[in-house]
């Protein structure tokens, strides 16, 4: 049964497999965690960029954390549930809105959407990378700032090191400030609740949860503005990448299926010559019986030919016997099936 080649690009349609999927997303997080930590840079370096991000907001009047933050520290029933936001939804809410994205939306929309949050995460690395910055919380206390999670740490897990757990501050880069991934993620979050969501309420946390962890990042004091928006910006240019990223994925995967195909021809190409063998076998067997039947043939009509009296007498009783066949056959059907069987003796005997 010939068989039939899939199309190209047909692998898009297909759901990723979860132990392919997870390996992926965890090198991708690794790199993010790893490239912080690489990232540190020089402190003095990123004070500057901090102190230059801050005047330039306080001339454009942008500088929305310095009001907030003093909400944040002087409420504690603000404060602290905004650093236990902080601390802890950027790595549950992310990863739970990607998993039921796998499980519930159609292969396309995971693809994109899954897609769109690697790249972006990756742009945030290398901005990390560029312009290590130090947050509104690590500047002098001139600057009137004051680290939220420093002042109500004993309520939760962390210290007095940026989100980390107690004793842990060591491996967190403290200066991968710009852009706020904290802020790039929640809007990933909202765009796919807002697209992706069935219900009214879906929708609704969709436009709350971002401005919310925009805000929650600068009255903590953990962003200026500028960071919270470049953050936006990344998740803008990481959505214009994804679908370029896929198409290359499957040009690369054509191409490495296209390396395999001479493989799978030769099959074909030997199961074919197989199957033409077996017919020029069949053929020429055909052929010993078709010229079998004929030497038979030819040999009967010169027997034939040798004795012609036999044939005249042969042809005379056949016909004899033909119509006599036929006679007994009219009067069985006319009901003189006696007077019919003995015309039929009588000619066979006249015949003889």
């Amino acid at each position: 049964m010939p068989q039939t080649a899939p199309r190209a690009g047909t692998w898009q349609g297909s759901r990723p497999r979860w132990w392919s999927e997870l390996p992926l997303i965890a090198v991708v997080y690794a790199a993010y965690s790893a490239g912080r930590l690489l990232a540190r840079g020089d402190v003095s370096t990123a004070v500057d960029h901090g102190l230059a991000l801050l005047h330039f907001e306080q001339r454009l009047n942008l500088d929305f954390e310095t009001p907030l933050n003093d909400i944040f520290t002087a409420n504690a029933w603000i404060g602290i549930p905004a650093d236990f936001a902080y601390a802890s939804l950027h790595y549950l809410v992310t990863p739970a809105i990607l998993a039921w994205l796998w499980k519930r939306r159609r292969a396309a929309d995971y693809r994109l959407l899954r897609t769109w949050l690697l790249i972006s995460t990756l742009i945030g690395l290398v901005g990390f990378t560029l312009m290590p910055t130090c947050p509104p919380r690590l500047l002098e206390a001139s600057h009137g700032f004051v680290d939220t999670m420093a002042q109500y740490s004993s309520y939760g897990w962390w210290g007095g090191e940026a989100s980390a757990p107690r004793g842990l501050g060591g491996l967190t880069n403290q200066y991968a400030a710009m852009p706020s991934l904290h802020v790039g993620w929640a809007l990933w979050c909202g765009v796919v609740l807002w697209r992706h969501g069935r219900s009214v309420w879906a929708k609704a946390i969709g436009v709350l949860y971002p401005l919310g962890i925009a805000v929650v990042v600068m009255g903590t004091a953990n962003h200026y503005f500028l960071d919270a928006a470049a953050g936006a910006a990344v998740m803008g240019v990481g959505l214009l990448l994804a679908r370029p990223a896929l198409r290359l994925a499957g040009l690369i995967r054509a191409r490495f299926g296209a390396a395999r195909r001479p493989d799978e021809a030769a099959g074909t190409t030997a199961a074919a010559a197989g199957t033409a063998s077996a017919t020029v076998a069949n053929g020429a067997s055909n052929l010993n019986v078709t010229s079998n039947v004929s030497d038979k043939c030819e040999t009967a009509a010169r027997e034939r030919e040798r004795i012609p009296r036999q044939q005249g007498r042969d042809a005379d009783g056949s016909r004899a016997g033909d119509s006599g066949g036929r006679e007994a056959g009219a009067a069985a059907r006319s009901g003189r099936g006696g007077e019919t069987a003995t015309a039929g003796e009588g000619a066979a005997a006249a015949a003889r």
